[in-house]
């Protein structure tokens, strides 16, 4: 199993789990939001013996406001 390192965003520097390493886009549920992060560079750590594989992914966009909201 590989694993996806997530940078910026509401998810920064979680680690999902990720079936498919070829993937160059996740779109993550958030709430009633879904946020979109797109692969940056090849994969790593790819050997045997290095532990498991990663991709990083880069925060793009979400769906919806996902930031706090104030009931003023």
């Amino acid at each position: 199993m590989a694993i996806a390192r997530l940078h910026g965003g509401p998810l920064d520097g979680q680690l999902l789990p990720l079936e498919k390493p070829e993937l160059d886009s996740l779109i993550v549920p958030y709430g009633p939001a879904q946020i979109v992060y797109r692969r940056g560079g090849g994969l790593e750590h790819t050997g045997s013996e290095d532990g498991p594989t990663e991709a990083e992914f880069w925060f793009v966009e979400a769906t919806d406001d996902i930031g706090n909201a104030s009931d003023d």
